[in-house]
């Protein structure tokens, strides 16, 4: 990591440099990946959608993330922060730029899903962040990344619905949309040419083998295999809800086969977990080198409470506070945009409280925070006035973004090599949130859809009891065969 004293956000050099940039590029890719929840009105009316068909587009809009997390994972780990980033930029405004030009649902659908793989993103800078800084700040460097690259949401929100009013008429969310992805272009240069994985002299640990999350004993084998389940069965509940059963988009046929599908896929996974690890079955891995897996599963339940609830939140809060309180389309994703603004000081905020007072224990109070503030959402209706409906929004919003703060100050703590892939997972999770949250909007009222938020982060608080504080040190062995010992606590 870098030797560079101190954190100084002023600074443009050394970490601090590598910290601005990487949020920069995450704010690019969340200001692309929902360039649409505040121009829905208007793209509904262009293109002539159904209120169902509206629903699938936001549901469309997270599920290739989930697969993608887990790619884009392993390729961080494997080729490094610098290129992937760039290569996911750059590939990802092709997209952006074809859902702009949609002239009919389906064009629409097809590029809103493509998008989801920019969500990827995130698990990229969660690497990057973690190789230039140590451990007693790595909390706050990490909660600044995510807490100020995740306000792309809002300043979308807040910025998209006036450039559309600028460029008027029909096509004005074209415009708007079509700017989010020549941004993303720009930034995938201008990564690419000033940033390195490491600092100067510091070893870039890389997975022994490719093609899955190494585990460290035959019981976190086991229960690897059970925590891959979660995430086919969030694509195959896309699947239904695309299916006859649901918006009618795809045949009875193509769903069974996308079924059949995700099944041999998840067998083929299977193997390849096996094959990555199957060392493990007759050599017991040394003491010095194991890591918990029960840690990694612990943080995706929380990830898919937290980020999984602000993701479905995001793409559906203008239009709650526009039928709520019958509010003009802009004004409601100004309104609406209160719950993402939060980023800029809540994840930060939930990373520094973990750095300083411990990680499990800011996990527990954030958590029960977080059911809290669900609970009051659900609550929420016409009869109150308006501005204690965002104030309750705004404070859910506080222990919703910490908590992802907090989740993603202990994920670099676990395994160094493997970090882009435990991200990835935990990251992946979060889509599968609101994958499941989004779908649940589809079929139940406002008050349900807050209320079933709140019984999952229940859940939340109840595994994080099971999770231990990183403490002492992990090992790393260089390509020389000498180990090094890099501080978690």
């Amino acid at each position: 990591m870098s030797n560079e004293k101190g954190f100084n956000l002023l600074s443009f050099t050394g970490k601090m440099k590598i910290l601005h940039l990487s949020w920069m590029v995450f704010f690019i890719t969340f200001f692309v990946w929902f360039n649409h929840a505040p121009l829905l009105g208007a793209i509904a009316k262009s293109l002539g959608l159904e209120p169902g068909q509206v629903k699938t587009l936001l549901i469309l809009n997270v599920a290739l993330t989930i697969p993608a997390r887990i790619l884009i994972g392993m390729l961080t780990d494997k080729y490094g922060p610098r290129i992937t980033y760039a290569a996911l930029l750059f590939i990802s405004s092709v997209p952006c730029f074809m859902f702009a030009l949609a002239d009919t649902f389906t064009q629409a659908a097809i590029a809103r899903f493509l998008l989801g793989f920019i969500g990827a993103g995130f698990v990229v800078g969660i690497r990057m962040v973690s190789e230039w800084f140590p451990a007693n700040e790595l909390g706050t460097a990490e909660g600044i990344y995510g807490g100020w690259g995740n306000f792309g949401s809002a300043a979308a929100a807040m910025l998209l619905p006036t450039l559309a009013l600028v460029f008027g008429g029909d096509d004005g969310w074209r415009y708007a949309i079509g700017i989010t992805g020549a941004l993303s272009l720009i930034f995938s240069f201008i990564w690419y040419f000033n940033v390195s994985d490491t600092p100067k002299g510091s070893t870039y640990f890389k997975p022994k083998k490719s093609g899955g999350l190494e585990v460290t004993s035959t019981g976190d084998f086991y229960f690897l295999l059970l925590m891959k389940i979660p995430m086919y069965a969030a694509l195959a509940l896309l699947t239904w809800k695309l299916s006859p059963a649901g918006v009618k988009m795809i045949s009875e046929f193509a769903a069974t086969a996308v079924y059949v599908g995700l099944a041999a896929i998840y067998v083929y996974d299977c193997y390849s977990a096996y094959a990555v690890n199957r060392e493990i079955f007759t050599t017991p891995v040394p003491e010095m080198h194991r890591y918990k897996f029960k840690q990694v599963a612990v943080l995706n339940i929380l990830y898919f409470a937290t980020f999984g609830s602000e993701l479905a939140v995001v793409s559906m809060l203008p239009l709650f506070f526009a039928e709520t309180f019958n509010l003009d389309p802009v004004y409601a994703g100004l309104v609406a945009s209160a719950y993402a603004f939060m980023n800029l000081m809540s994840r930060p905020g939930g990373g520094w409280i973990s750095d300083r007072f411990g990680r499990k224990k800011t996990l527990l109070i954030l958590t029960a925070g977080l059911a809290g503030g669900y609970a009051l959402m659900a609550m929420t209706n016409s009869s109150w006035p308006l501005w204690l409906a965002v104030g309750v929004a705004m404070a859910c919003s506080f222990f919703v973004q910490a908590g992802e703060g907090a989740v993603f100050a202990v994920v670099p703590l676990i395994k160094r090599r493997l970090t882009g892939q435990i991200a990835g997972m935990t990251g992946a999770y979060g889509n599968v949130g609101a994958v499941v949250y989004l779908t649940v909007l589809s079929l139940v009222s406002y008050e349900i859809f807050f209320s079933v938020i709140a019984l999952t982060a229940v859940l939340g608080f109840v595994t994080l009891l099971f999770m231990e504080e990183p403490k002492g040190h992990m090992t790393e062995v260089r390509e020389d065969g000498s180990v090094e010992l890099i501080s978690v606590s």
